[in-house]
């Protein structure tokens, strides 16, 4: 706050003043970007600061493209941002538009402020045929940070190639409860895991330059904070977590974005922290995200949020404030730069007549203003914010890209479950293969992902590799259907039971069944929230059925969260955890089943036994530890599992330093070897564990992890060091510390399979 007060200071005793009013430096791309910012900033005119706060949803007119009559009701004065989804448009199509964007604002304001084009980039950008990758969780059980770098370098140049400069991407949520339906946007539960995945991401976007260059993008961080635990896994409803808890879980993942990331966007979340809307709350925005994490970067509404404070959007409302011009104040008020919403709804519009009525500080305003100008300045938007739309075509789903998302979909891909080594199949023995299933003939890509003309099925992808003549397809079952006012319900039951007595006709003369079942995206998106984990509809009786004919059964789940599978796990020999790979969906799942490919994942995110178990996570305190009266076990398969084709084996495990001072490093080492048939990567996991402490710690911290290539019968000593900061944490007086002590050392394949050394720090 202090600083805050100081910086306010500042601008009223020494307001923005143009010393030379006939030399534009604003427009002087020699000059120094803070100059070129205080020089832009005097000339405005108080309707055209406030434009600049607004981060418009869409501006468009019946045929979805950019609308300048639109814009000249709305943003006579300039806008700061506008978001697009060119998911109608050719590249050249979509580059163009851009280009007409920028010409028009450039052209139609005072001023000539270009305008920041966002989009949505969480697994490929947005847009019709761009490329599409693995969903979020899907990419994070590669635990990969080096192919996380390639997939979002490409990712930029994709964006960049349309005119766009700006992504909300990545979602740094941390989710412990699956119900919520946002739960494959997102890496996985773990803080540790989420944050060197999200500094890779980020830093891929941006390029890791104080300026960002014409083949990157400005990347956002989102939710912050405590939007991935809401009450009763429903969208927006309330974070009721303790300040400890969201400074030690919650929060790691965003402070890497802002200090080792540089992220230059950060967008708060929908729900409530202790009664207090992030939108509105201070003490997260100013006090912890500016302050604490040193964030000078924008702040950026979710769309509506701002009016959320006063009014239901979204089937959702906080009723904090009275009216429009008080959510507006209280928004501006802790930091948030951009009101993104849809006119004629914004709320920040009201600021003009506020600043001329004394109700809020221009100063205040200016602050917002001068982060929204930087980050154009930093893009290059006043220099040169045009494309050429002919170039697009070369770099969007390009060869290379396509070629990446097919290695990204075999990485992201879970192997379960393997009895008796059924899979990989050998197909010179098979004759003729059953595919059936509601996810085997078609490609769900997941949440905020663009279109492929190319992407190929599981059916595809079996069809291309053994000919179509010995496949036989069957629906088995449908999942989701329309019903009156485009309501989602599950599909007629009388009809699946008939699809399902027409697969196991087929299957019944196949040498395998491949089976496809799990999810579809209106069962797990923004709002697609659930109140069970278990395979719904008729997908359990189609696997009964299935398994009835004695047939040799292989299950692959395609779902954006983690599913009771309890039946699956202990009756069928083989399962994959495909997520919702992307566009190579059909020739990464042929790659796996035939051996072209080894499964190499880890899950992110644990798997519960029911609903009635969540919260479920590895990450547990001591006291969460008892037991119901019935079911005890908890899950199915925990946080970091994953099977391979191959075996590994883990030896010689040491430290250097069984005892340490406080401050020293020690270095923990671990030898692997590939004792199976085939080439493989292992995913070694470092876990720290505080014995006693002043307030409780969990049981296990993944403080470490390195993914390994193992050819056939090689040893990898893997190593990692363990610094200060992985054994600090948040004591009585909420103050970072590390206390002397017993400290149990983990190292091993899971986080329920490991081994164990102890470490005293002194």
């Amino acid at each position: 706050m202090k600083k805050l007060l100081i910086y306010l200071l500042l601008f009223v005793l020494f307001p923005f003043s143009c010393s030379n009013r006939d030399k534009l430096v604003y427009k002087d791309k020699n000059a120094k970007i803070e100059a070129r910012v205080e020089d832009l900033i005097c000339r405005m005119t108080v309707e055209e600061k406030v434009a600049q706060t607004l981060a418009v949803w869409r501006m468009v007119g019946y045929d979805g493209k950019f609308s300048p009559d639109s814009a000249k009701k709305y943003a006579l004065h300039g806008l700061g941002s506008l978001y697009r989804t060119y998911l109608g448009q050719t590249y050249e199509e979509a580059a163009e538009e851009s280009n007409a964007i920028q010409k028009y604002f450039i052209e139609n304001t005072r001023l000539g402020i270009p305008v920041l084009i966002s989009t949505e980039g969480l697994h490929g950008l947005m847009a019709k045929n761009a490329t599409v990758f693995p969903m979020a969780m899907g990419l994070a059980s590669s635990w990969d940070t080096e192919l996380f770098h390639r997939v979002y370098t490409d990712v930029a140049l994709e964006t960049r190639a349309l005119g766009i400069q700006q992504l909300f991407s990545p979602n740094l949520d941390i989710v412990r409860d699956p119900r919520w339906g946002r739960t494959d946007e997102n890496f996985g539960e773990d803080p540790y895991l989420t944050s060197r995945l999200g500094v890779a991401f980020i830093k891929a976007l941006q390029g890791n330059e104080t300026t960002i260059d014409r083949y990157h993008v400005a990347a956002t961080a989102k939710h912050f904070a405590v939007h991935g635990q809401p009450e009763g896994g429903i969208n927006q409803a309330p974070g009721n977590i303790s300040e400890r808890e969201i400074l030690s879980a919650f929060l790691p993942s965003f402070e890497a974005a802002v200090k080792e990331a540089k992220v230059r966007q950060v967008m708060p979340s929908y729900n409530e922290i202790d009664g207090i809307p992030s939108h509105k709350n201070r003490w997260l925005l100013r006090e912890v995200l500016r302050e604490k994490f040193g964030f000078n970067g924008v702040v950026i509404s979710d769309y509506c949020a701002v009016e959320q404070l006063y009014r239901n959007t979204w089937g959702r409302a906080h009723f904090v404030a009275k009216d429009r011009d008080d959510a507006a104040r209280l928004a501006l008020g802790v930091g948030v730069d951009f009101d993104l919403s849809e006119p004629p709804f914004y709320s920040y519009p009201t600021l003009v007549q506020q600043i001329k009525e004394k109700k809020v500080s221009e100063a205040l305003l200016d602050e917002s203003v001068q982060r929204i100008l930087t980050l154009k300045f930093e893009l290059g938007l006043f220099d040169n914010p045009y494309v050429d739309p002919s170039k697009a075509k070369d770099i969007i789903n390009c060869e290379a890209h396509r070629a990446l998302a097919l290695e990204a979909a075999h990485k992201s891909v879970v192997l379960l479950k393997n009895d008796k080594n059924l899979l990989p199949l050998n197909k010179d023995k098979l004759k003729t293969v059953a595919v059936i299933g509601p996810n085997a003939n078609i490609t769900h890509f997941g949440n905020y992902s663009g279109t492929n003309e190319k992407a190929t099925t599981l059916l595809d992808g079996i069809k291309n590799e053994l000919g179509a003549g010995s496949v036989k397809f069957a629906q088995g079952c449908f999942l989701t259907q329309r019903g009156k006012g485009r309501i989602i319900e599950l599909y007629d039951r009388e009809k699946n039971l008939k699809l399902i007595r027409e697969a196991v006709a087929i299957a019944k003369s196949c040498d395998v069944i491949i089976l496809a079942i799990g999810d579809n995206t209106d069962l797990c998106h923004e709002f697609g929230d659930l109140p069970t984990l278990d395979l719904v509809g008729e997908q359990n009786d189609l696997v009964k059925a299935l398994e009835a004919t004695g047939v040799p059964l292989v299950v692959l789940l395609f779902n954006g969260r983690p599913l009771s599978i309890n039946y699956i796990e202990k009756n069928i020999p083989a399962i994959l955890e495909c997520w919702h790979p992307g566009e190579a969906t059909g020739t990464a799942m042929s790659d796996l089943l035939f051996g072209k490919a080894n499964p190499s994942g880890k899950l992110t995110i644990t798997f519960p036994i029911s609903v009635g178990h969540i919260p479920c996570y590895y990450n547990r305190k001591p006291s969460s530890q008892g037991s119901y009266v019935i079911n005890n076990k908890k899950f199915i398969y925990p946080f970091g599992y994953g099977l391979s084709y191959t075996t590994f084996e883990y030896s010689n495990f040491r430290i250097d330093k069984p005892s340490v001072s406080l401050g020293e490093n020690a270095t923990v080492s671990v030898d692997v070897k590939n004792t199976g048939k085939m080439a493989g990567d292992e995913i070694v996991q470092l876990y720290i564990r505080d014995l006693v402490s002043s307030v409780t710690r969990p049981v296990k911290e993944l403080k470490g992890f390195e993914r390994i290539s193992l050819s056939l019968g090689e040893t990898k000593k893997v190593s990692f060091i363990i610094t200060p900061d992985k054994l600090e944490f948040y004591n009585e007086d909420m103050k970072k510390v590390i206390e002397p002590g017993m400290f149990n050392v983990m190292v091993g394949r899971s986080s329920e399979n490991l081994d164990t050394l102890q470490m005293e720090v002194k």
